[in-house]
């Protein structure tokens, strides 16, 4: 089994900045990828940033030049940078890793989810 751990959530006022973290544990692939996610309550679910074990990294453009996604491929933990903090990244930030093995298999893993909050 795997399991995501969370951590760093939180209130902050605008501008501010968080760290969120997420320690993987179990049997995962070494090649894989983890990623963030967030979710207004209501709305969708929508991808944030991820990373790939090599150090590939994408952004959603809404956090582009404010979020920092990365990596500690020993510690299978995934970090999310988050400066600038505006209040419309108000949400519940979820972790997330996912590998595919010999072009047939798919498994993906969720964290449990940790709420973010940005407000005066």
């Amino acid at each position: 089994q795997v399991q995501l751990v969370e951590s760093g959530g939180g209130l902050v006022q605008p501008g501010g900045s968080l760290r969120l973290s997420c320690a993987a544990s179990g049997s995962i692939f070494s090649v894989n990828v983890m990623a963030w996610y967030r979710q207004v309550s209501g709305k969708q679910r929508e991808s944030v940033a991820s990373i790939t074990s090599g150090g590939s990294t994408n952004y959603a453009d809404s956090v582009k030049g404010r979020f920092t996604v990365s990596r500690d491929n020993a510690k299978n933990t995934v970090y999310l940078q988050m400066n600038s903090l505006r209040p419309e990244d108000t949400a519940v930030y979820y972790c997330k890793v996912h590998w595919f093995r010999d072009g047939t298999g798919y498994s993906a893993y969720w964290g449990q989810g940790t709420q973010v909050t940005v407000s005066s």
